[in-house]
């Protein structure tokens, strides 16, 4: 029977809990399997690595530390806007989300951290990093 090896695509079922509490926080229940080519970086490092090895149809639990996963909060990703730099139509809570243009064009979630009289604090780290995360997977695809 045929095992992942780095550099196949594979299906996967998965669902992904915060090790912290199990929250859930995405899963591909109710849908289609994730499909990804391993090796190609579409997959944070601990999830690639705990398919490695598995067959199909097998079902594994994988804890990834956030070093693995979406690393630790970087503190040079919160940055102050003045509130006169947003549209007027936008009232910033802490929480939201917002989205920013990049010089080259290309867009960037960034999350509301803090809100004061004249400006906020967003932050453009993953909303996972910090986080140890917990996997539940199950292969159904190999390619």
């Amino acid at each position: 029977m045929s095992q992942v090896q780095a550099n196949d695509t594979v299906k996967v079922h998965y669902t992904g809990k915060l090790k912290e509490d199990g929250r859930v926080f995405d899963t591909s229940e109710d849908r289609e399997p994730l499909e990804a080519k391993l090796g190609e970086g579409q997959l944070i490092p601990g999830f690639e690595n705990g398919l490695i090895d598995m067959k199909i149809n097998e079902k594994k639990t994988v804890e990834i530390p956030m070093a693995e996963a979406y690393g630790d909060v970087q503190k040079e990703l919160f940055q102050k806007v003045e509130r006169n730099q947003l549209p007027a139509e936008i009232k910033p809570e802490v929480g939201m989300g917002l989205m920013a243009q990049n010089p080259d064009g290309t867009e960037r979630q960034l999350r509301v951290a803090d809100v004061k009289d004249d400006f906020i604090i967003v932050d453009a780290n993953h909303p996972l990093a910090g986080q140890d995360l917990v996997f539940e997977l199950e292969v159904v695809g190999i390619n």
